[in-house]
């Protein structure tokens, strides 16, 4: 019965963290991987795994059976089954209220979904306390036994924090992941059941297994979100994928589904977008400056490669090193947004490191890794900008494509004083009708009137691809006064999060939102 016991207790430490990475990612889809949402998550889960603790103590004392410990495990890996089922239209409707900038329901629908964990993670606290208290022969030993039940508990939460992200949910999905764990905890407590009270017992709960069979196969029809449009979606260990068809366009959307991540068309390039401003950024340097010396780009968070894509027309001669971190959109981009450049190396690593490692330069270096609303801070500091100036040639420049809320300037101006203290010139443009902002940086220091000059010469010029000079032509017009800031980011210290998650409740919460159309 001892080894029995310890295997629960292992599944069941393994199942409680598996829940919680699961719960991260069935959040993150709808509302964002912020450290707000996953501080959300894991403050509840400690506060359901207390209560389980507490109540599990007290009913070990009044049943210290077996029996009665497997079968509360029963019912914990049964509503975590129901986790996936119960929460599909809630989420639904969380994701339409998002599209819609509803901001109570999408409050009301985080909130519920979460209140979902309450039963089967309260559950699941009661095992390490229940298990000390039916080992436990001898008083004397009940340090020993109660440090020894904690341990294989933990070694089973550390097997089940890699587990999910970087098995199953790529493998099976997010939804898929709940009944996984929910059948081998229903098994087990199953197992355990019959040897400690016989068959009779099991046949009262051994429908569980069932319905959670009848839920994989027929429970979770549809896709995970009803958008317009769609046409794929996919899970991978980073994202939740979607690729939607809008009136010709090919879109691709990531998670929440707040922002556009790449666009596509077959017959067209200008997408009036942050992706072809990246093209601007070398001008910035003394006129005249010709397409022609443009040679090599590095583009940190490719996506599905729209500025690629562009960045391939306007300089015939450039080799491409595209870094994206997820291999699933990599795989997406190439079949629903024909990226297949020959002239583009695809790097699937870490922005941050791929950059670092690299033994290229570049005469553009293009970040787009940034997830509106929310940033990676580790690309936002000092350290990260001092990486991107080293890896460029002697006149190569940066351009950060930056989200920001209509009249909250906090997260530029922090980024400017950041990239100041690297960069000699720095220059920042409000896309047109967008919440976007993008943030020049020429490592020789320029000017303005460069840009001026240098669309003057190109305009003269016939061969000059037309994409060029309606996007030179948009930055000139939407150029900013250059913010003054004292801020700095480090790897050391940044407020980032802290910044982002504010300027969030600030725009939902004020008259701006008023008259938005999403």
């Amino acid at each position: 019965m001892q080894k029995t016991i310890a295997v629960t207790v292992f599944i069941s430490g393994m199942v409680s963290l598996a829940v919680e990475m699961a719960a991260s990612r069935l959040l993150g889809n709808y509302f964002g991987a912020s450290n707000l949402i996953w501080a959300t998550i894991i403050g509840l889960i400690l506060i359901y795994l207390t209560a389980g603790y507490y109540l599990g103590g007290a009913w070990a004392d009044k049943s210290p059976r077996p029996a009665t410990f497997y079968q509360i495990l029963a019912w914990a890996g049964f509503t975590i089954g129901l986790i996936p089922l119960v929460s599909r239209p809630i989420l639904r409707a969380a994701a339409n209220a998002f599209d819609g900038l509803q901001l109570g329901a999408m409050i009301g629908a985080f909130a519920a979904v979460l209140i979902l964990f309450s039963i089967p993670v309260t559950l699941l606290g009661t095992a390490s306390p229940f298990a000390v208290r039916l080992s436990l022969q001898d008083s004397r030993q009940a340090g020993s036994v109660a440090g020894r039940i904690y341990a294989i508990s933990t070694l089973g939460s550390f097997v089940g924090t890699f587990l999910p992200g970087l098995v199953l949910i790529p493998l099976i999905g997010t939804y898929r992941t709940f009944l996984a764990f929910s059948m081998i905890l229903i098994l087990t407590a199953l197992a355990g059941l019959w040897i400690a009270a016989g068959w009779r017992k099991v046949a009262v709960l051994g429908w569980m297994p069932i319905v959670i069979i009848g839920l994989w196969f027929f429970g979770l029809g549809g896709g995970d979100k009803d958008s317009q449009g769609m046409i794929f979606e996919t899970e991978s260990a980073y994202n939740y994928i979607q690729v939607i068809q809008q009136d010709g366009y090919t879109i691709l959307r990531l998670n929440e589904g707040q922002g556009m991540h790449s666009m596509y068309h077959p017959t067209q390039l200008n997408y009036f977008g942050p992706w072809e401003q990246v093209l601007v950024a070398p001008f910035f340097n003394s006129a005249p400056y010709g397409v022609e010396q443009v040679k090599s780009m590095a583009i940190v968070g490719l996506a599905a490669g729209t500025t690629a894509r562009q960045a391939s027309l306007v300089y015939p001669d450039i080799q491409i090193d595209g870094i994206e971190i997820d291999p699933k959109i990599v795989a997406a981009a190439r079949t629903y947004f024909d990226m297949n450049e020959p002239n583009l190396n695809v790097i699937i690593q870490d922005g941050r490191f791929a950059l670092a490692n690299s033994p290229n330069r570049y005469d553009i270096i293009s970040v787009d890794a940034y997830r509106p609303p929310y940033i990676p801070w580790h690309m936002t500091t000092r350290e990260f900008f001092q990486i991107v100036y080293d890896h460029l040639e002697d006149d190569g420049a940066m351009a950060i494509n930056v989200g920001r809320a209509p009249s909250d300037r906090r997260l530029i101006e922090a980024l400017v004083g950041t990239i100041k203290s690297v960069f000699p010139s720095v220059y920042v443009m409000d896309l047109p009708n967008s919440f976007n902002s993008i943030v020049f940086a020429s490592r020789q220091p320029t000017g303005v009137e460069n840009l001026q000059q240098n669309f003057a010469a190109l305009v003269q010029q016939p061969q000059t691809p037309a994409l060029l000079l309606d996007t030179m032509a948009i930055t000139l017009t939407n150029l900013q006064p250059t913010p003054q800031s004292d801020t700095v980011f480090t790897d050391d210290l940044t407020s980032i999060e802290w910044l982002t998650n504010d300027l969030v409740m600030d725009f939902f919460t004020s008259s701006e939102m008023e008259g938005i159309q999403p």
